[in-house]
């Protein structure tokens, strides 16, 4: 899976994705991570953030907000940074990009970088992770929320008779690579590594 077949796939879900940010309707973002990863952020008055894998600009808006001086957003997928470029607040910027390759930036540039469920769309993480820490100014932060692997592993629970759910099967765990799933009736591709893998891939950085 290369960089043009990713670019596809996400041709074909933007339009389901940005409806859905532009609504407020994802719940695993609105919902459950938004407050942890805000947190984490910490106060960005005044902060230059890089946000790798942007989608439609939403929390690169959020950060906005809250005070940051400005906000490089980057995604592979066009219609996405065209969606976010229409909200723009001013201060926060669009490129459409691999965050895999971030030679056009300057070292040491940002004082905050995030990546919000994003390194699963990447086929090398490891890269992402590098080209971060260049760019980061020293003592700059890298705040990344990732699906877990128990998630990304294997897909599906096992259920009563009756459809009530009972537990998440986990196989193949150790098995990483490629999972493909269905969201919004569009088929696309995740890369499933192991809890210990992505921890080495920051270590490694």
């Amino acid at each position: 899976m290369n960089r043009d077949d990713l670019g596809r796939e996400w041709l074909k879900l933007a339009p389901a994705w940005i409806r859905e940010a532009r609504q407020g309707r994802n719940p695993t973002r609105n919902g459950l991570l938004d407050g942890p990863m805000l947190e984490a952020c910490g106060h960005v008055e005044g902060l230059r953030v890089l946000d790798c894998g942007c989608g439609e600009g939403r929390f690169c808006r959020i950060l906005i907000q809250r005070g940051a001086a400005y906000v490089l957003g980057l995604d592979l997928c066009r219609p996405m940074i065209e969606a976010a470029e229409d909200l723009g607040a001013g201060k926060d910027e669009y490129q459409v990009a691999d965050v895999q390759d971030l030679r056009f930036l300057d070292n040491e540039c940002f004082d905050l970088a995030v990546s919000y469920l994003n390194q699963g769309d990447l086929p090398n993480c490891r890269a992402n992770n590098r080209e971060v820490f260049r760019v980061l100014k020293p003592g700059g932060r890298f705040v990344v929320a990732n699906v877990h692997p128990m998630r990304s592993a294997v897909g599906g629970w096992h259920r009563t008779e009756d459809g009530q759910k009972l537990h998440v099967i986990l196989d193949r765990y150790f098995d990483e690579g490629e999972r493909h799933w269905m969201m919004k009736g569009v088929e696309f591709t995740n890369f499933h590594r192991s809890l210990s893998t992505c921890i080495d891939g920051f270590l490694d950085a």
